[in-house]
């Protein structure tokens, strides 16, 4: 486990994985309720219920453009490139997504649908950087470490979320998940000025 610290590339690969976790679930978790509370205010009751479910599918299920996306860039442009891309498109959302609260249902769908793809859009390049950094004695340690934390991270934003809407409201409740993005990118630039990072996607850093 100790490696996992010591190692410099690898724990600021981990620190943007850890980034990228404390948003994804919780996001996940709670953007359904989010959306059914905002369409209740300005779409009809036959209507609301159905678009919000419809839109909730749409904003999960298009992450997996996000993440077939994410690893052909990754591959071409490099792995902290898209992180660092992909952080700041879904950091933006979180921040802003709640603002559109009660807003335009089309508008609100667009953005979630955005963040939707963008959010899991560097999930696989966190695990591939850890293999890539590691010795190949370490690489199964470090990826079952690096996935331990990230998931046990998880249940902390999941079940603050809740005492957020109640502290701040839809409006602002999103807002503290754009703070584990925004970490990554910061970890994930560091990452990309390390000589070591040239051993990411053979040499497309």
């Amino acid at each position: 486990m100790l490696w996992a610290w010591r190692i410099e590339t690898i724990r600021l690969a981990n620190l943007g994985y850890l980034g990228h976790m404390w948003e994804l679930f919780a996001m996940w978790a709670w953007i359904g309720v989010f959306l059914h509370a905002s369409f209740a205010l300005t779409l009809t009751p036959e209507v609301a219920p159905s678009a919000a479910k419809l839109v909730t599918f749409a904003t999960i299920g298009i992450g997996a453009l996000g993440c077939l996306a994410g690893g052909v860039f990754a591959d071409r442009l490099g792995r902290t490139t898209v992180t660092m891309a992909a952080m700041v498109v879904s950091g933006a959302c979180a921040a802003t997504v709640g603002l559109l609260y009660g807003g335009s249902p089309v508008l609100l769908s667009v953005v979630c649908l955005v963040w939707g793809i963008a959010i899991v859009a560097d999930s696989a390049q966190f695990s591939a950087s850890v293999v890539e950094l590691s010795k190949p004695e370490l690489v199964g340690t470090m990826l079952t470490l690096q996935t331990a934390l990230g998931f046990t991270l998880t249940l902390v934003t999941i079940h603050l979320m809740p005492l957020w809407v109640e502290w701040m409201g839809w409006r602002y409740a999103f807002m503290p998940l754009a703070v584990g993005p925004f970490l990554g990118v910061w970890a994930m630039a560091r990452l990309r000025a390390h000589p070591d990072s040239l051993r990411l996607a053979n040499g497309r850093r």
